[in-house]
């Protein structure tokens, strides 16, 4: 039986990596200039608006939409053909497993965190492919809607869904954290989560309101994310260079501190029952440079098929970009500067305003 299971697997993780192989060979050159071009948003922050609209008008976050779709319907081929096809390094829990099995540890414990149980309605905010919200409805029961702006992404996954029986359980719709009000009913949803997504959020304290107007009472949100952390400083020019080649690496736009994410949540009427690094000792390097060293061996291996001409040029450019920066997460990381495994849980009070 393992040895079957573990067969699937293998099939469709090959599967996966001559899908997105054939679709990168394929891509026409305004997407491969548009993905390249699409990296200039994360020079910004949403805390210098004035910036925003200075190098892209008004209506700039018109133009930030169309470069995060031109970004990430490249990028989660890239992503998929080595062990973040889930779109996130997850905390480091276990040093002696794999990334995939690290997210999958990640998942189970965010699930029980959030009590989620069969028949429970529950929301995925920026769901990507939709690979965790297919492991939170097969492991729990639930039934998940994901929500994200890249069409791309969203036929992925309900591609994945129906293949594993799950199109009764997940549903995948188009949608936009920043269109505030969400589309769900006032106390709709039992629970709600996010993994690396709120870097987009303009105005992360509405949406913090928002989620709590359509969580039932006793409903609680479990948050993955990118937080700055107190040891790094602006005023420092080794840590303003760290952040400055980190944020196209990891595609960050919004930075925020801890105490600025808790007391979003918190101002919107919501109590923290878990704020902490869920990577062991706070550091999540060691996945970091997993992956890092994998895609690192792609890149050198990708541009020898180019150099024979068994690869277009355009695999090159692409990899290259992909790969750009990783030693500066790392470095940050182990100086305690950011990370991406930052855990919050948030609970919705219950009628009588208890958690």
């Amino acid at each position: 039986m393992f040895q079957t299971a573990k067969m699937q697997f293998w099939f469709y993780r090959l599967g996966t990596i001559l899908k997105s192989m054939k679709t990168l060979y394929c891509l026409p050159q305004e997407k491969i200039d548009a993905f390249l071009n699409s990296y200039d948003i994360y020079d910004h922050d949403w805390a210098n608006e004035e910036q925003l609209i200075e190098k892209m008008g008004k209506d700039y976050y018109q133009k930030v939409q169309k470069k995060l779709v031109d970004y990430y319907s490249v990028l989660n081929h890239l992503c998929s053909i080595g062990q973040v096809e889930k779109m996130y390094i997850p905390p480091a829990i276990d040093l002696s497993a794999s990334i995939l099995a690290n997210q999958t540890l990640y998942e189970r414990r965010m699930c029980q965190d959030l009590g989620i149980k069969p028949d429970h309605q529950v929301l995925d905010i920026g769901c990507g492919r939709g690979r965790i919200a297919s492991h939170v409805a097969s492991f729990t029961g639930a039934h998940v809607t994901g929500i994200n702006i890249d069409p791309n992404q969203l036929e992925s996954a309900r591609r994945f869904a129906a293949g594993n029986n799950l199109s009764k359980q997940c549903q995948f719709k188009q949608g936009d954290l920043n269109s505030i009000p969400l589309p769900f009913a006032d106390s709709s949803l039992d629970a709600v989560y996010q993994v690396q997504v709120f870097t987009y959020s303009k105005d992360l304290p509405a949406l913090a309101k928002d989620i709590y107007r359509v969580l039932k009472p006793g409903g609680k949100i479990a948050c993955l994310d990118w937080v700055r952390l107190p040891d790094y400083s602006a005023d420092n020019p080794e840590h303003a260079e760290l952040m400055r080649r980190i944020k196209p690496l990891i595609g960050a736009i919004g930075t925020p501190s801890i105490e600025e994410y808790e007391n979003a949540f918190k101002q919107a009427g919501f109590e923290v029952v878990i704020s902490e690094n869920a990577s062991l000792d706070g550091l999540q390097a060691p996945l970091i440079e997993n992956a890092d060293k994998f895609f690192t061996r792609a890149t050198r291996a990708i541009q020898l098929l180019v150099k024979w001409r068994l690869l277009p040029k355009h695999f090159k450019a692409l990899f290259d970009r992909l790969t750009q920066d990783g030693q500066a997460f790392v470095d940050a990381d182990r100086k305690r500067l950011v990370t991406t495994s930052y855990y919050m849980v948030a609970q919705k009070p219950d009628v009588d305003g208890q958690s």
